[in-house]
Formats: structure tokens, C-alpha cells, sequence
């Protein structure tokens, strides 16, 4: 309609606005409030039927993305999923409402990292990047700092993590990517804390390193995941490719 010599332009579509980068991180964080909030009165099974959902958005986020896309998706599934039994089962750093591995942990991974590259693609971000990345890198270092002084137990291992957080923010390859998945994580590991769906205990098991709960720094382990998955998606696609290749004249035949 014109009015005064002008267009104006037409609402923003619901659907578009939910598909958009930064429309996807708050659909991903609706997901895990959702989810962990169903999680604190769930049993066993009902646990089972949460991990289902949220493999479910997983798959469905997945689908636009290309074979280097999914990939990535996978190995972060695959490493994280191992690190979280590594920290929880055997070494006993935190452990879940149900001392289990809840079946929503590992696609909830996938989507985390999904999330934290949307928020990278922004158009906020993309403007204002090195903004983005100062102020990420303040809230970091005073986090940590915080967590070895002022927040009722000394933090160590977070303090720790953050260091490594902050030198791939400034020297890392994808330091966008690392700040918008520890914005997530963040929200993720204060509101799963919170409402008890896990808890970290006040000292790593076999050492003598003090932790907090959440640790301040501990999106710092996250972007392990997301880096082992830039490295190793272009391999992992090489070596579907050269299985396809030796197995396809077999199949022909």
C-alpha cells in the first residue's frame, strides 16, 4: 500500500522469522527449556521418549544442510557424546538426575552446535563482529574471575576452560562460531544447573582441581567438539566417498 509516496513493506512472515539465524538459536533454546523442564519429572522410559524429540529436530535441522554440513553434525554428536561419558560415567565430574546418560544429551549436542553456528551467520553478527567478539571475550575473563572469588566456591576448572575459550576466540578459525555456541551453552549449563536436571561436583575426581556449578569457562570444552568437527568433516566425507566407490561395482554386479 502506498501512503505519503512510500511503501510500506509487508509484516514479517511467522515462518521466516523462526527459520532465520537468530530465530533458529531461540527456537533451539525453547527446545532445551522445554525439554529439561519435562526432563526433571520424567522416568526412565519418558526419558527415552524426550531423546526421541529431540533426535527428531535434530534430523529436521539437519535437512537443508550439505554432506560437509551433516558431517560436522555427526562427528560433534559422536565426540561430545563420548566426552560426556568420559566426564560423567568414568570420571564422576557431574552426573545426571538419574545417574544415567539421558538419550536427549547426545542429538542435544548436535543442535547446541547448530544453534551456535546460526548465531554466527547473523546479520548482527556479521556486521559486528569484532564487537561480538570483545564483548564475548570479556564476559569470559570475567566469569572466570568471578568464579575463583565471588561465587561461594573456588572455580578452577572453570577458570581453566575459560583461558582455552578465550584463545580460540582470538586465535581460533571459526571465533564467531566459538562465541555464539558459548552464549548457548552458557544459557544451558546455568538453566540445566539450576532446576537440578545435573550437577557438578565440587572437586574433579582423582585430582585436586575445584569446580563450580556450572564451571564459568566450561563452553571451552564445547568448542573442542566444534573444532574436531571443521577438521575431520572434509576426511570423513573423503572416506564415504572412497567406500562408495569400492563397494559400488560389487553392488552392480
Amino acid at each position: 500500500m502506498r501512503r505519503g509516496g512510500a511503501f510500506r513493506p509487508p509484516p514479517p512472515s511467522p515462518v521466516r522469522a523462526l527459520t532465520s539465524p537468530l530465530g533458529f538459536a531461540a527456537t533451539v533454546l525453547a527446545i532445551i527449556v522445554g525439554f529439561l523442564a519435562l526432563d526433571q519429572f520424567a522416568s526412565l522410559s519418558q526419558q527415552v521418549a524426550i531423546g526421541a524429540a529431540t533426535w527428531v529436530a535434530l534430523l529436521l535441522a539437519c535437512a537443508p544442510l550439505c554432506g560437509e554440513g551433516r558431517a560436522r553434525v555427526a562427528i560433534v554428536v559422536v565426540v561430545a557424546t563420548t566426552a560426556e561419558v568420559l566426564g560423567s560415567i568414568v570420571i564422576g565430574a557431574y552426573e545426571y538426575r538419574l545417574s544415567n546418560l539421558p538419550a536427549f544429551v547426545p542429538p542435544g549436542h548436535g543442535l547446541v552446535y547448530l544453534a551456535g553456528l546460526q548465531i554466527s551467520q547473523s546479520d548482527l553478527v556479521r556486521r559486528h563482529a569484532r564487537t561480538f567478539l570483545r564483548v564475548t571475550i570479556a564476559i569470559v575473563a570475567a566469569w572466570g574471575l568471578a568464579g575463583l572469588a565471588l561465587l561461594g566456591r573456588p572455580d578452577l576448572l572453570g577458570a581453566a576452560c575459560g583461558v582455552l575459550l578465550i584463545y580460540v576466540l582470538m586465535r581460533g578459525r571459526a571465533p564467531t562460531l566459538y562465541a555464539g555456541v558459548f552464549y548457548m551453552v552458557a544459557f544451558l549449563e546455568l538453566y540445566g544447573t539450576a532446576i537440578g536436571a545435573w550437577t557438578w561436583v565440587e572437586v574433579v575426581p582423582g585430582t585436586v582441581v575445584p569446580a563450580g556449578n556450572p564451571p564459568s569457562g566450561i563452553a571451552g570444552a564445547y568448542v573442542l567438539f566444534d573444532i574436531a568437527a571443521i577438521a575431520f568433516a572434509p576426511r570423513l566425507l573423503a572416506v564415504l566417498a572412497a567406500v562408495r566407490r569400492r563397494w559400488r561395482p560389487r553392488l552392480a554386479t
